[in-house]
């Protein structure tokens, strides 16, 4: 059975935190339902039409991680709005029970620290949403065994990707940085492309089947280099076969 990497334990945390924040929020909000007159079973769902919002609008931020700038900024306006009502629905919801309780036993606090700490489940909620998105996008750096075992999984799954104008998993255009031989290992187990050359989107399509970030840069590297490792491979075949009638005819 395979180790859980220490990536597989954070998004477990993560998930992990964003259940239980979700849960207190849900209750809060649920008596904020009844507070406005939902009637009967309805009361369950008013919840999820905010705090469920959020976790939709999760799933389509990830959709639409290579999509166009507009629509990405479009959905994460829906998921604000959905956080900053969930964090405003809460905090009343505390307020005003906080002015029921105050002339009984026990602990009181102010209206303002009851509003500010009933902003934390909400809040969590919108925190854990956000560190799943950058994990997913940045994913932690695998081990040379790591990326020997990934290669070997991509030989035998990868299937061949049609050739057609993909954008790039990273948008910034900077120098590539030196690249590694598991990287380039990797990079070798990639189709080939039409004609029999190097593909910068067969390789990008590879790494990111492993859940590994490329820029296009460091692509176009990677092209090149094995484009010349094909280009003096071919180079050298017919120098063989020449060598082969001069041995025969020895």
């Amino acid at each position: 059975m395979a180790a859980i990497r220490g990536t597989d334990l954070i998004r477990l945390g993560i998930t992990l935190l964003a259940v239980f924040a979700f849960a207190l929020s849900y209750d809060a909000l649920r008596q904020m339902g009844v507070a406005i007159h939902i009637r009967g079973l309805l009361t369950y769902a008013f919840p999820l039409v905010i705090d469920g919002f959020i976790a939709v609008g999760v799933g389509a931020l990830l959709m639409l991680r290579t999509g166009p700038w507009y629509s990405r900024l479009y959905v994460w306006l829906l998921v604000g709005t959905a956080t900053m009502t969930s964090i405003w629905a809460n905090a009343v919801h505390a307020v005003r029970l906080n002015e029921q309780a105050r002339h009984g036993d026990g602990l009181r606090l102010d209206n303002v620290t009851v509003g500010a700490l009933s902003a934390i489940a909400p809040l969590a909620l919108a925190g854990a949403v956000h560190l799943y998105i950058v994990i997913h996008h940045h994913p932690a750096a695998h081990s040379p065994a790591d990326v020997a075992r990934d290669s070997a999984d991509v030989a035998s799954d990868t299937t061949d990707v049609a050739d057609t104008p993909q954008p790039p998993a990273d948008p910034e255009d900077h120098e590539p940085r030196e690249i590694s031989p598991e990287r380039l290992a990797l990079a070798r187990t990639a189709p080939l492309g039409r004609k029999g050359r190097a593909s910068r989107r067969h390789i990008e399509a590879t790494f990111r089947s492993r859940e590994l970030t490329i820029g296009r840069a460091e692509a176009d590297k990677l092209k090149d280099t094995l484009q010349a490792e094909l280009d003096a491979a071919a180079a050298e075949r017919p120098q063989e076969l020449e060598a082969v009638p001069a041995s025969t005819a020895a």
